[in-house]
């Protein structure tokens, strides 16, 4: 992702004015904003003026006018965009994402072809993949929604990568001059099996192929086309990510102490005078001081219980020519 078109040259500069800057508020919020030099961005911390961000470096620290908080000031990377942009449809997330463009085996120079353009979630990623000289089509069938995605692709720096058409794929295939000129394409469509004939005819061989389905009964009808029309190798995933929370925690450290029966606050109160005395035990070897209930505080991990679960199946495969 670009802040603005020239950034391509030299992505490290500090922040001018029109660039696209991530407001990092917290870990579960951050928003997209345009600088502007006579801007403000108010929230439940402060009033930050935008003038003061110009020439700070992207990721730099922002104090509120009157010091009563901060926030931090990031570069709009794919995978931020991904977090703060405006929701039109459903859209993939990193680890799907990650999944595809790993698969596709995407690389600088590469073309492809997208199908469900939707908010634009993937198409960032893709064109960064293929970044400085490759060139990503996306096709989205909803008028607007196609509109809204080429404004979105311009403003953010990508209108040199990313071409965006409005047209219905399932109904008309891709257009005859994309034919064998596609080194990867992904659909994000209802029925991807009907576009794999055509697709067959973009993919060049040794391309790749990827679909995003929710169900597996569009899996299996597509892996039936894909079979039919020169595509090998294919593989369907389901990527679940699981978040770990790490947190300091009163953990028991004398299994005896932690089994036995509750003491009343007597007997507590006996011990621990016991242990500050340093008396007992017949003087063998070091004594450990610990807390009187016999634990210690650790920092530990344990897996979020909540998150995203399913969000679909990814089916790859791969264009090969048959030799008779």
């Amino acid at each position: 992702m670009l802040h603005k078109a020239e950034s391509a040259a030299n992505p490290c500069r500090p922040i001018a004015d029109g660039d696209l800057v991530i407001v990092y508020e917290g870990f579960d919020s951050m928003k997209a904003v345009r600088v502007s030099a006579n801007g403000n961005y108010n929230n439940k911390y402060g009033s930050f003026a935008h003038k003061e961000w110009i020439g700070k470096p992207f990721g730099s620290r922002a104090v509120s006018r009157k010091g009563s908080g901060w926030v931090l000031l990031l570069a709009p990377t794919p995978e931020l965009w991904t977090a703060v942009l405006r929701h039109r449809t459903q859209i993939l997330y990193a680890a799907d994402i990650a999944m595809v463009v790993a698969f596709l085996e995407l690389r600088p120079g590469a073309v492809v072809l997208e199908s469900g353009t939707g908010s634009g979630s993937l198409t960032t990623s893709l064109a960064r993949a293929v970044a400085p000289h490759g060139k990503v089509w996306t096709f989205e069938f909803h008028e607007q929604r196609a509109q809204l995605a080429a404004e979105e692709f311009k403003a953010n720096g990508l209108g040199e990568l990313v071409t965006v058409a409005q047209r219905d794929i399932e109904a008309s295939g891709f257009p005859e001059e994309l034919h064998g000129q596609a080194d990867a394409l992904f659909l994000d469509l209802p029925k991807p099996y009907m576009v794999v004939p055509s697709a067959a005819r973009c993919v060049r061989p040794d391309g790749m192929f990827c679909s995003f389905s929710p169900c597996i009964e569009q899996v299996q009808r597509t892996c039936q086309e894909l079979n039919a029309h020169g595509f090998r190798d294919m593989r369907t995933m389901e990527v679940l990510l699981r978040q770990l929370e790490v947190s300091r925690q009163a953990l028991a450290t004398d299994l005896e102490s932690s089994m036995a029966p509750p003491q009343s606050k007597k007997q507590a109160r006996r011990q621990e005078a016991a242990g500050n005395a340093g008396g007992g035990g017949g003087g063998n070897g070091p004594k450990r001081q610990k807390a009187a209930d016999g634990s210690a505080v650790a920092v530990v991990a344990k897996p979020v219980p909540f998150g995203r679960g399913h969000t679909g199946y990814l089916t790859f495969a791969r264009r090969v020519v048959e030799f008779s």
